[in-house]
């Protein structure tokens, strides 16, 4: 069994850290291990990079072509898994046309079926863990890419046999301590304490939205916070080793989390169960996006996975948090066989889901089929982001000619209001808002650590020109997408003002100690280039920008070993910090806290709640104590 990786502060005992890559991305994973004080070094250790340059112009727009790897058979055996594992939530990997995917052990072992894992496309371990999917073969011909038909049939016949990574996440233990009473602890045992918190139209990646309004969120007059509650993580079925639990959601007085084969809606302060939503099978795939009367949406499995049956994300389902119901279910077939979703969202009145294998659109109200992507021999819709409006990621071309389609569609009728043409090459982008229209993109993988992103584009989305091309080196900033599958899960990157707002990377604090800090900085989406704000972490916090309230950003500081995170809320001007809450600083809830990275946990903050949690309940976690969700609260 690897060695799991050390809370922030400490050097990693393997290379790498982060979330695991999204399904088809072989690797071995991160675990994460208890927060504890790290040895000082016996000599000063090396210098870390300083921190970027905060005042660099975007680079220029290279031209069309940037090649890639030509496809040759890929080897009998695994290759060697990548020093680094990228980003992404994981989610079960999608079993199309009743093809299973293989599921890995627990730390990158072969999978309990005796399968191996499967190795990157070309032969070899794709970058960063990528794995880049079989290019869809369609069955209708003599239609152009790029449009779309209501309720034209999908025909994409894909074979992909994925593999999954796991994640270890969620805490050990729990402590009912405030920040100013450190020494007061109880342990809280038992599977049937809950909880939630906040306002759903705040929380969750995804869309920025143009800023209207006032912030709501305000500082109490004692920042100190408590642990309201936790939640154990869920057991596993026998023979299994990995089952998403991704989705979470904030109303004005549910916090509502999936589970094995349900969703549990929390009082957001006591943590009672108020409700719980039954499934047949996991959620595969879960929207950010809640609308103004508390409804999402998912996609499920159909029924529990098993050792031998893995089970596909074929059911699209519409939740009432308010009321704990499901609204409809539906499914989508590519000719006779059902799609299997990798991706939902929901935008303009439209639920959204797509994927390798097909894409649909039905009417949020009554699960009417609105639309379906136009089929053609080298185009189909990886995903779609949501929002404020409805935006499209196009796929058109073979690998050594892709061009991605960036398109502001129409919700209910699926006809293209613009587009942008990326520069061929770029294998995927991530929405990262719809309005202001901003993609991110790992233009000719230059990335270089897996997080998805060199480049963001900022697009009209009335008339589809690109109005300005901003420059994210990956050494030099911290947000990070997963545009393989889920086209709008980015963390550390938030749009409003009409700018982008993202944490740049770990670097030396300076003077004559060894701490690390970060910074979020803002980027003008009319020029592309930096406004000269800045917000810094603090001696070794790492700060990440999760939401807009109104003009000013709301971002959570991840402590050192010592110390509990905090959230503050950044002027969107001044950008001055205002503390909104500070975490216990005990050891026991440092130990569950640190298990939630903002790089591969849901983070959801809303009216003095803040709501991490897993996204993966594992063989692992059924064996020890682990916490799948952590809430702390203000008084």
């Amino acid at each position: 069994m690897s060695q799991p990786p050390p809370p922030p502060n400490q050097p990693p005992q393997q290379p790498g850290f982060g979330p695991p890559q999204e399904p088809s991305e072989p690797q071995t994973p991160a675990s994460p291990a208890p927060a504890t004080p790290p040895t000082p070094p016996a000599q000063p250790p090396q210098q870390p990079p300083a921190g970027p340059d905060l005042n660099k112009a975007p680079q220029p727009q290279p031209g069309y072509g940037y090649p890639q790897a030509p496809g040759t058979p890929p080897p009998a055996a695994p290759p060697t898994p990548p020093q680094g594992p990228g980003y992404g939530y994981p989610q079960q990997p999608p079993a199309d046309y009743g093809y299973p995917a293989q599921q890995p052990g627990p730390y990158g072992q072969p999978g309990p079926y005796g399968q191996p894992q499967q190795p990157g496309p070309y032969g070899q371990q794709p970058p960063y863990g990528y794995a880049q999917p079989t290019v869809p073969m369609q069955a209708q011909a003599g239609q152009p890419g790029g449009g779309r038909k209501v309720n034209a049939q999908v025909a994409i016949i894909v074979s992909a046999v994925v593999a999954i990574a796991l994640i270890v996440g969620g805490g050990v233990w729990y402590a009912n301590s405030s920040g100013k009473d450190d020494d007061k602890q109880t342990t809280a045992e038992g599977g049937d304490t809950k909880g939630g918190e906040g306002d759903g139209k705040e929380g969750g990646s995804g869309d920025g939205g143009a800023t209207t309004g006032e912030a709501e969120e305000k500082a109490p007059a004692a920042t100190g916070s408590k642990v309201l509650f936790q939640v154990p993580s869920p057991k596993v079925p026998k023979g299994v080793t990995t089952i998403s639990i991704a989705g979470s959601w904030l109303t004005d007085s549910v916090y509502a989390k999936s589970g094995l084969s349900e969703i549990t809606g929390y009082d957001r302060k006591s943590g009672t169960k108020k409700w719980t939503l039954d499934l047949p099978g996991p959620v595969c795939a879960a929207t950010p996006h809640v609308t103004e009367d508390n409804k999402t949406a998912i996609v499920h499995k159909p029924a529990m996975p098993s050792k031998t049956d893995p089970q596909a994300c074929t059911e699209v389902a519409v939740v009432d948090l308010a009321a704990g119901s499901k609204v409809w279910t539906k499914t989508a077939k590519s000719g006779t066989m059902p799609v299997s979703f990798n991706n939902v969202t929901i935008g303009g009145g439209t639920v959204a889901a797509g994927s390798t294998s097909g894409g649909a659109a039905w009417d949020l109200a009554t699960g009417d089929e609105r639309w379906a992507p136009k089929t053609s021999d080298s185009c189909y819709d990886a995903g779609y982001g949501g929002g404020a409006k409805l935006v499209a990621v196009r796929k058109c071309g073979s690998y050594d000619q892709r061009q991605l389609h960036i398109q502001n569609v129409d919700p209910k009728t699926g006809d293209v209001l613009a587009e942008y043409k990326m520069d061929e090459g770029i294998e995927y982008a991530a929405v990262v808002s719809t309005d202001p229209l901003v993609v991110a993109a790992d233009v000719g993988d230059s990335a270089g650590d897996g997080s998805g992103i060199s480049d963001f584009f900022s697009i009209d989305n009335k008339t589809g020109k690109l109005r300005a091309r901003l420059s994210a080196p990956g050494d030099e900033f911290a947000a990070r997408c997963d545009a393989i599958y889920k086209v709008e899960n980015c963390t550390g990157v938030t749009v409003g003002n009409d700018r982008l707002y993202i944490a740049t990377e770990e670097h030396d604090s300076g003077g004559d100690s060894y701490s690390q800090t970060n910074e979020v900085v803002a980027f003008d989406l009319a020029t592309g280039k930096q406004t000269g704000q800045r917000a810094d972490a603090g001696e070794n916090y790492e700060i990440f920008p999760l939401r807009m309230d109104g003009p000013d950003v709301i971002a959570y500081k991840r402590p050192p070993y010592d110390k509990g995170g905090q959230v503050v809320s950044i002027d969107g001007e001044s950008f001055k910090e205002t503390i909104l809450m500070e975490n216990p600083s005990t050891e026991a809830v440092r130990d569950v806290e640190s298990r939630m990275s903002p790089d591969y946990s849901e983070i959801q903050f809303g009216q003095g709640g803040l709501y991490m949690s897993s996204v993966y309940a594992s063989d692992f976690t059924s064996r020890e104590k682990e916490y799948s969700v952590i809430a702390f609260g203000t008084e």
